[in-house]
C-alpha cells in the first residue's frame, strides 16, 4: 500500500494520497487547490488517480477536486448530504470503495457540517482490520473541529459530541489518526497540535476535549471560546459546493505603468516581500502581508477590500506567482503582478512610501516624551488580555479598517504584535487609510516584557483613548 500525507504550510491543511500498488489505482482525499504533488506521486509510483473524496464542503480553502477531476478523470465522491453541484458520485454512511488489498470505508460524522465524513482504510495484506482514520475536520491532534461554521454552534457541538463519542471512540486504540488540519488552520481551536498523526489510543488519554463525557459539558467547551471564522467563508463553501473550477485565470505580468492605472481604479496591491523590505519602500496604498510566513492567504482575505481585483509584489517573477497561487487557494482572483517588482517600479522613478520601523527598546523612549505615541496592538482579543503594554488600544489587525473612526488622526500610532508581522500589515492598513504617522514596532510584547518594561492583563476598549 501507498500512503502519503500532503500538508498546506500557508493553510494548515492536509491532504492525503493512499493507492493500492497492485491494483495501480489511487485515490485522493481533501485535494488542496495546487494538484500537482498528488500528479506527481502518482507518476513516480505508477498508479493512476481514480477517485477523489472529499470529507465535506470546506470553508477555509479552495477544493483542487475540479482541477484533480479535470486533469485525471478521476471521480469526485461526497456525502449526499453536500448538495454538491459538479458531476460525483454521492455516497452514505457506510459506503465503501475497495482497490485490491485497500477497502476505504465512509464513517458520516457531522458536527464540523452536516455533510462531513471520515475515512477508514483497511489492508487486507495487514489482516483486513482497520488500521488509520483520515479524520478531516472532526478529530484533531490535541483538539477537535469547530462546530459553527454551518449550523447554530450548540446543534453543531452536539452533533460532534456524538460523531466522536458513538462513532470514532469506537475504534481500537491502536488504529492511527491523520487529520485534516493542523495547528494553525481557522477550523479549530488554539489546541490543535502541530504533529501529524497520532493514535485512537492517545488521544483518548490526552485530547481534552475527548476527556469531557457529558454531552451538555461538552457543548459548553465547545462553543464558549470560539476562534475567529474564517474569511469569505460563504464564497469558499459555494465554490467547493458549485460548478468544478479548474483555475481562475493566469496573473499577467503588468508594468509599473499598468499597475498604477490599476492602482486607480481600485486594485489593491498586496505586498509579498518581508516587512521590513516594505517598510523601507513600497507603493503607496499597498498592503504589507509577507507570503514568506504561515498564514499569508488567510491575512490577505482578512484585510483585502471586497471584490477588489488584487496585483501581487514579490521580491521576484517566481515567489509572485506562487502568491498568487496561494490567494487562489482561498477564492481570492488576482489580476497580474508588478513584472520586475519594486526594482522595475523604482527605476522608473514612480512614487514610493515609507513607514518607520523601530524596536521596543525605542518605543520605550518615545512614550516617556510629552507627545507619546499611542500604541495599538492588533493582536487577538486571548493575546491582548494575557498581556499588553498599559494604556495600549487594542483592535485586531482585520477589524482595523472598519473601525478607523476610533482612532485619532492627530497623534502617532505605533502598531504592535507579537512578533512584527501582523502589526507590519497593520500599518500599512492605518498608511492606506489615510494615517500620515505611523511607525511600525518590530518584535513585540514579548520583547517589551523581556526588556524590562511593564506589562498588565485584561481587556481595554477603544473607549478609554
Amino acid at each position: 500500500m501507498l500512503f502519503r500525507q500532503l500538508i498546506h504550510e500557508d493553510l494548515g491543511c492536509a491532504s492525503y494520497l493512499v493507492a493500492d500498488r497492485e491494483s495501480g489505482v489511487a485515490v485522493v482525499v481533501d485535494p488542496q487547490w495546487e494538484v500537482e504533488p498528488y500528479r506527481r506521486l502518482a507518476r513516480l509510483h505508477g498508479v493512476r488517480i481514480g477517485h477523489i473524496l472529499e470529507t465535506h464542503n470546506h470553508a477555509d480553502h479552495v477544493s483542487g477536486h475540479g482541477r484533480l477531476a479535470g486533469q485525471t478523470g478521476a471521480t469526485i465522491h461526497v456525502h449526499e448530504l453536500a448538495a454538491a453541484e459538479y458531476p460525483h458520485e454521492p455516497f452514505a454512511d457506510g459506503w465503501t470503495l475497495t482497490l485490491g488489498d485497500l477497502t476505504v470505508e465512509a464513517i458520516h460524522t457531522p458536527g464540523h457540517r452536516p455533510e462531513h465524513t471520515c475515512f477508514l482504510l483497511s489492508d487486507a495484506s495487514r489482516g483486513g482490520a482497520p488500521w488509520a482514520l483520515l479524520g478531516g475536520d472532526s478529530l484533531f491532534i490535541g483538539d477537535v473541529a469547530r462546530p459553527d461554521l454551518a449550523i447554530e454552534p450548540r446543534a453543531g457541538a452536539s452533533q460532534m459530541f456524538h460523531s466522536l463519542h458513538e462513532r470514532l471512540l469506537t475504534l481500537d486504540d491502536e488504529v492511527e489518526v491523520w487529520p485534516g488540519h493542523l495547528g494553525g488552520s481557522l477550523c479549530g481551536g488554539s489546541g490543535i497540535d502541530l504533529k501529524s498523526s497520532s493514535t485512537i489510543g492517545f488521544e483518548r488519554a490526552h485530547n481534552p476535549a475527548l476527556a469531557i463525557a457529558a454531552e451538555a459539558e461538552f457543548v459548553e467547551h465547545a462553543t464558549s471560546s470560539l476562534p475567529d471564522r474564517p474569511p469569505n467563508v460563504e464564497q469558499i463553501v459555494a465554490l467547493n459546493q458549485g460548478p468544478l473550477i479548474e483555475g481562475f485565470g493566469t496573473p499577467l505580468p503588468l508594468t509599473p505603468h499598468e499597475v498604477e492605472e490599476a492602482v486607480a481604479a481600485g486594485a489593491v496591491v498586496i505586498d509579498g516581500r518581508t516587512n521590513e523590505e516594505f517598510d523601507e519602500s513600497h507603493i503607496s496604498g499597498a498592503l504589507s502581508t509577507s507570503a514568506y510566513d504561515t498564514g499569508f492567504a488567510t491575512k490577505v482575505s482578512r484585510v483585502a477590500p471586497p471584490g477588489a481585483e488584487i496585483i501581487v509584489v514579490a521580491a521576484n517573477d517566481v515567489d509572485e506567482c506562487e502568491a498568487a497561487e496561494l490567494l487562489a487557494a482561498v477564492g481570492l482572483r488576482v489580476r497580474g503582478f508588478l513584472e520586475g517588482g519594486m526594482t522595475a517600479w523604482r527605476t522608473e522613478g514612480r512614487p514610493v512610501e515609507r513607514i518607520e520601523l523601530i524596536d521596543p527598546v525605542e518605543l520605550a523612549q518615545r512614550l516617556a516624551e510629552p507627545e507619546a505615541p499611542l500604541v495599538l496592538d492588533v493582536r487577538n482579543a486571548s493575546e491582548y488580555a494575557a498581556e499588553h503594554i498599559p494604556d495600549s488600544l487594542h483592535i485586531p489587525y482585520g477589524d482595523i479598517a472598519a473601525r478607523v473612526e476610533e482612532l485619532p488622526r492627530d497623534r502617532q500610532i505605533a502598531t504592535i504584535c507579537r512578533g512584527g508581522k501582523r502589526s507590519g500589515l497593520a500599518a500599512s492598513i492605518l498608511q492606506r487609510e489615510g494615517f500620515d504617522d505611523v511607525i511600525h514596532v518590530g518584535k513585540g510584547v514579548g520583547a517589551w516584557r523581556d526588556a524590562g518594561n511593564p506589562v498588565e492583563s485584561g481587556a481595554r476598549s477603544a473607549s478609554a483613548i
